[in-house]
């Protein structure tokens, strides 16, 4: 009887495994997670978890009973130390693990700061994990003063739910403006009037010098010389890759887990998902972090691991929630040279859209899920109208779509 083992319980974990058994391959499946929780949602972690809105449970992606249902072997808290390619065997809390074919959706893990700038101080937090978030949640109490350090998404959502408990917060980022690295300078005026306007303290072009305190972190210095009294801190300074298995295993890297079309690594026999795995997109090579990636991009996988031959075609769309916004996105911006601004037909919704010369390539709708909806649609679509459409308020939106 065929062996597939999947390293990785995540979103691309679990969502592969589940499309094994709904393809029909009736094998054995291991699913591995060094997590003790079975696969859940992430994205809540930062928003209605920490805010308590939503049960652990919820966070679930299937019910617990659903792995044993599908005669699909759970194991938790499991490390995997190392795979032999050549033997397919891996290493699993010191035992070894036959496989004939082995998926890796290992995710990514955050970046955390130096140990020499107080990093290791108590009360220095990252985002990614339900132990992270479970260990900060008590730190979320009225009153109290957090640094949050980084201006990307990660560290806009952790502002947007320590604000709204009442938190004193200052935001500090590196780079000129916040969510440089992603969005336009339009989009990043957006969400700085709006945590503004909630009370966030945000100090753009200002790194972190380094974080203080006796075995606790208690303040921190900034790049101008600034001195901060606070009584925790977050870190949302990016993610990179999990590869580790990969490259002591041999395997080719190139941002990431370097995979073909299909899913498959450098190994015949190797395949990757998700956070992890880099991937060829329109004559180019790149990684999403993403939802919608992992579980889109893992099923693909799944697919191809029975033998579908199935090239996956990525269609990019990410969210953000932060206070009473959805900014929901659709395409990549990578290479735009022109942002137009379209407000929405209701009040507080506004638009971003990306161009490259002529070509539409992405969209970014602030509470206005028509406005993104059309354009994931146009994008996926290869449709791109006019700049100068666009940005008139006349333009029946809809009628884009028969063009």
């Amino acid at each position: 009887m065929s062996h597939i083992v999947v390293i990785g319980a995540g979103q691309a974990g679990s969502s592969l495994v589940a499309k094994l058994r709904n393809e029909g391959f009736e094998g054995d499946i291991t699913l591995i997670g060094e997590e003790s929780a079975p696969p859940y949602q992430r994205p809540p972690l930062s928003k209605a978890y920490l805010l308590g809105e939503m049960e652990l449970e919820r966070l679930y992606l299937r019910p617990a009973s659903f792995y044993a249902d599908q005669n699909i072997t759970l194991r938790l808290d499991a490390h995997v130390s190392a795979i032999d390619p050549r033997a397919k065997t891996l290493t699993v809390d010191g035992e070894l693990l036959s496989y004939d074919q082995l998926a890796l959706t290992t995710g990514s893990t955050p970046h955390r700061l130096p140990a020499s700038i107080g990093g290791a101080l108590q009360g220095v937090y990252v985002v990614r994990g339900l132990s992270d978030v479970d260990a900060m949640e008590p730190e979320f109490a009225t009153g109290k003063r957090v640094l949050i350090i980084g201006g990307g998404y990660i560290g806009l959502e952790a502002a947007a739910v320590a604000s709204k408990k009442g938190l004193k917060v200052t935001l500090v980022e590196m780079a000129d403006r916040i969510l440089q690295r992603v969005a336009s300078p339009e989009t990043s005026d957006y969400f700085r009037a709006l945590h503004t306007s909630h009370g966030v303290e945000i100090l753009e072009g200002t790194g972190l010098t380094r974080l203080t305190g006796e075995g606790r972190v208690t303040g921190a210095e900034l790049s101008d010389g600034t001195a901060l009294e606070i009584d925790f801190a977050v870190v949302g300074v990016g993610i990179a890759p999990a590869t580790q298995l990969a490259e002591a295993a041999g395997l080719t890297l190139e941002n990431g887990i370097m995979t073909d079309a299909q899913g498959c690594t450098s190994d015949p026999f190797i395949w990757a998902a998700g956070d992890c795995a880099s991937f060829p997109y329109r004559g180019t090579r790149i990684r999403l972090e993403s939802v919608p990636n992992a579980i889109d991009q893992a099923e693909v996988v799944a697919q191809n691991m029975l033998g579908k031959g199935v090239d996956y075609t990525a269609k990019p769309w990410f969210w953000s929630d932060q206070y009473d916004v959805k900014l929901q996105i659709a395409g990549l911006n990578t290479g735009y040279d022109r942002v137009v601004t379209r407000l929405g037909e209701k009040d507080g919704s506004i638009s971003f859209w990306y161009y490259q010369g002529q070509t539409l390539l992405a969209v970014d709708a602030a509470n206005d899920p028509r406005a993104y909806m059309i354009g994931k649609r146009l994008i996926e679509a290869g449709k791109s109208p006019s700049p100068e459409e666009i940005a008139d308020p006349e333009t029946d939106m809809k009628a884009l779509m028969k063009t």
